[in-house]
């Protein structure tokens, strides 16, 4: 076992807690005790209701948490270990759970005339939550701000410079909130309903995180109007990549991963015609693996994992996987969930949402 997994599993326990630890019932704490990585995904129970797990990876349940409706993505502090999940669009609810303490888990509200796309991420020493949402009368996204030593109550938002602000993260330093502007014009009296795809507006923006002024924007180019810009992980140096889902005809087949950093262009990647057809035109879920340097992409739609080198963008693995949903950096190789079940070498009948995280690495 190596001593990187060692350290992430003790570091989850260390954050957990007496409290936590002496809650669980033998079968969790088991597989706790043998697990080198800890994920958090949303899933839907077999009789239709939604929950929030910690789990193994292999699969197997450590905890859980009730929902009131469905999630899609989450979250997670390095610096506190608490774990946000955000509700799915046009939710307006987000639950924050704090493995290390004794009380409830937090559900809070976004603001008025407001709703969650589904993501955030927390400042790098946890004490403000950012959250992906849509002030659906202005058409516009913003990016909500939330006192996470306080209950998660709501400071203030920041314009996100866009439309569909679906995806963001920040940098390693706190200073910078990158964010993905999917593009797609959406408003609760038409649920989820995409009303623009004949003028998408997708971009990527590079923000101040204090006051949220603009540092740079990049638009993209009329002819890939309808490649929607949904979902983003940080690499090494700066290094942003992002994955995208096409609103255009079936058979454009436009590229559909890329990279940036500030002050570059935006760079897409070649992808062979093979994993470009597998891909089906649309990355559901992408993540960066620091440590090995690779980069994991998953398509639903296609049935498809794909793990590209960090630096060039070269396939390095390409799995089939149906319904293939949440992907993360695993201990070897990208842990990938599934819509019917699946998560490592566990199939069960509990269907895991589109987003996993891992809990405790960066």
């Amino acid at each position: 076992m190596r001593k990187s997994a060692l350290i992430d599993r003790r570091s989850f326990i260390k954050a957990a807690g007496a409290a936590f630890l002496a809650g669980l019932s033998f079968e969790a704490a088991f597989a706790l005790g043998r697990t080198d990585a800890v994920f958090a995904s949303g899933f839907r129970a077999p009789g239709g209701t939604y929950g929030l797990a910690l789990l193994s990876e292999e699969g197997e349940i450590i905890a859980q948490v009730d929902l009131p409706g469905r999630m899609h993505g989450l979250t997670s502090c390095t610096a506190t270990g608490k774990v946000v999940a955000f509700a799915r669009r046009p939710g307006t609810f987000a639950i924050a759970v704090d493995p290390g303490a004794s009380s409830e888990p937090t559900v809070f509200a976004c603001g008025e005339n407001r709703h969650f796309f589904g993501h955030g991420g927390f400042s790098p020493n946890g004490h403000l939550l950012y959250a992906c949402e849509n002030d659906f009368n202005n058409n516009r996204g913003v990016i909500g701000i939330y006192d996470a030593a306080n209950g998660f109550s709501r400071l203030g938002e920041v314009p996100a410079h866009g439309v569909g602000t679906h995806d963001m993260t920040v940098s390693d330093d706190g200073s910078l909130l990158i964010i993905a502007n999917g593009g797609i014009e959406t408003h609760p009296d038409f649920g989820r309903t995409k009303l623009n795809l004949d003028h998408m507006e997708p971009s990527l923006v590079i923000c101040d995180a204090r006051t949220g002024a603009l540092v740079e924007k990049h638009v993209l180019p009329a002819n890939l109007r309808q490649l929607s810009t949904r979902h983003l992980a940080l690499a090494e140096r700066g290094r942003i990549w992002f994955a995208c889902q096409y609103e255009g005809a079936r058979n454009g087949l436009p590229p559909l991963v890329g990279y940036f950093g500030q002050g570059e262009d935006l760079r897409f990647i070649d992808l062979p015609e093979e994993t470009t057809d597998g891909l089906a035109n649309y990355v559901g879920a992408i993540a960066v693996d620091r440590r090995s340097g690779l980069v994991g992409i998953t398509s639903p739609k296609g049935g498809l994992a794909v793990t590209l080198s960090g630096t060039s963008g070269a396939v390095v693995k390409q799995t089939r996987i149906a319904n293939a949903a949440g992907i993360a950096p695993g201990v070897n190789g990208f842990a990938v969930s599934s819509y019917d079940g699946r998560f490592g070498r566990t199939q069960s009948a509990i269907a895991w949402d589109q987003h996993i995280g891992r809990l405790g690495t960066l």
